[in-house]
């Protein structure tokens, strides 16, 4: 499927897949807070030309994982396990609260077509195996869609703003995925699991059942984090 993308397509997928790449690296330690990190060698160690790397560094810039470090690089911030799941908590509660209201106010036409079509994108994407940068790609776009389509439909500036300042913390976005290319089938496996969460969080608000809303999208925001372990066999937990 990859190589049927052009050039400039096919750069924005790979910066994805580098993206989730590295933000599992440094989520594991393997880049360490105030390594310094060069273009040639992270595009080495992941097998990737630089230009995906460039823009993946950009994007971890915007989410408080790297800082720059003289005119072009970076070095990895520190930050605590603590602070990632603050962060995490927050967006929870914050995604679960437009949720809820959400709930409340009901799903209007426009709102349902839009989640709607994610859904049936999402069971799209990970239909097929094994996992690969355009899958990423694609799963991070509906995904960020999905969820800016329940918190947009609020219309509330103040959860919308609160989100937007909370995503600056390191792995606190909803599209903070990390992914780790040693375990593609476990990756695609924890994909998967969000999409039935995105599919239990779509039937809670269609039924107006707020609490379960608010809930669901509380846990739906450990995904990133917790899932990957919970899906280990466990000989190797």
């Amino acid at each position: 499927m990859d190589d049927i993308l052009d050039p400039i397509e096919a750069d924005l997928a790979g910066a994805t897949s580098v993206v989730a790449s590295l933000r599992k690296l440094i989520l594991d330690g393997r880049y360490a807070a105030g390594e310094r990190l060069a273009e040639l060698s992270v595009a080495e160690a992941l097998g990737v030309s630089r230009t995906p790397v460039r823009l993946a560094f950009r994007t971890l810039e915007q989410e408080g994982l790297l800082q720059k470090a003289g005119k072009r690089g970076f070095v990895v911030r520190e930050f605590s396990e603590a602070d990632v799941v603050c962060g995490i908590e927050v967006r929870g509660a914050l995604e679960g609260l437009a949720a809820r209201r959400l709930a409340e106010r009901g799903l209007d036409a426009e709102v349902r077509a839009t989640l709607l079509a994610c859904l049936h994108e999402g069971d799209a994407v990970l239909a097929e195996a094994p996992l690969t940068a355009t899958h990423v790609e694609r799963w991070s776009r509906l995904n960020a869609r999905f969820h800016a389509a329940i918190v947009h439909a609020t219309g509330s500036r103040v959860i919308g703003d609160a989100i937007t300042r909370n995503n600056h913390l390191p792995f606190a976005s909803a599209d903070s995925i990390a992914i780790d290319r040693d375990a593609p089938d476990r990756e695609l496996d924890k994909l998967r699991l969000a999409q039935v969460h995105h599919r239990l969080i779509f039937d809670a608000l269609a039924r107006g059942e707020s609490a379960r809303a608010d809930m669901l999208m509380r846990e739906h925001a450990y995904i990133g984090l917790r899932y990957a372990a919970v899906l280990k066999p466990l000989a190797d937990r």
